[in-house]
């Protein structure tokens, strides 16, 4: 299928700080808006006086370096490369990663409460929940931790009013209208609804996080 930008409205870049823009797409974030983000981020990182480029939900951020780019420069670089990112009219096609889930119990300690919200029983949860086509849209938080979005619409609960202090290193949970699988322990305050034994990021790997930005993912329950 091909697309063209209008299809994804007309950005809006502003100034981000001394040494940053931010490009917003006006959008919301969908599979293939992240993942031409994440081109142009590709793109950006190779341009001469980038520092980083960060993709986030709907948005891009290029940090550049003020004794090699000044801001009109580095201006017309981010609005080049969100263009060029529209240029391979192919949709990227990769094959899933698999994350096996073990849910509720004291590995879904919230699974319960997920399903009363949605009106469903535990069951019909996790089985929506396994049935979602997921895509990462953006990665941050604490490395390897993925933003993935796909969630049935049902399922969707706002973060819990609490976070908990220690939340298990491979918790799969969700929050609005995303899963994440928590990496490495960590304070946190999504919905727990199970766990991977998976390593999701591991600095002795190449690459160290297992999932990346674009990234097709599906649950199976374990």
């Amino acid at each position: 299928m091909a697309f063209c930008m209008g299809e994804f409205g007309v950005p809006n870049i502003t100034r981000f700080g001394e040494t940053a823009l931010l490009l917003e797409t006006n959008t919301a974030p969908s599979s293939d808006v992240q993942r031409r983000l994440g081109r142009a981020a590709a793109t950006l990182q190779s341009m001469h006086g980038t520092i980083d480029a960060v993709a986030g939900l709907g948005n891009l951020t290029l940090f550049f370096d003020p004794m090699q780019l000044d801001r009109t420069t580095a201006r017309a670089h981010l609005s080049s490369a969100w263009g060029d990112a529209f240029a391979d009219a192919t949709r990227e096609e990769t094959a899933p990663i698999e994350i096996p889930v073990r849910y509720g119990g004291d590995d879904g300690p919230d699974l319960e409460a997920v399903a009363r919200a949605a009106g469903i029983d535990a069951e019909t949860c996790i089985a929506r929940h396994v049935a979602g086509d997921y895509t990462v849209y953006a990665m941050g938080f604490a490395p390897g931790f993925a933003y993935i979005g796909g969630l049935d619409a049902t399922l969707r609960v706002p973060r819990r009013a609490k976070p908990r202090a220690r939340v298990p290193a491979g918790s799969v949970a969700i929050a609005d209208a995303l899963t994440g699988v928590y990496p490495a322990e960590s304070p946190g305050g999504w919905n727990l609804i199970g766990r991977t034994d998976l390593a999701l990021f591991d600095p002795q790997r190449n690459p160290a996080s297992l999932l990346t930005l674009g990234a097709s993912v599906r649950f199976v329950r374990a």
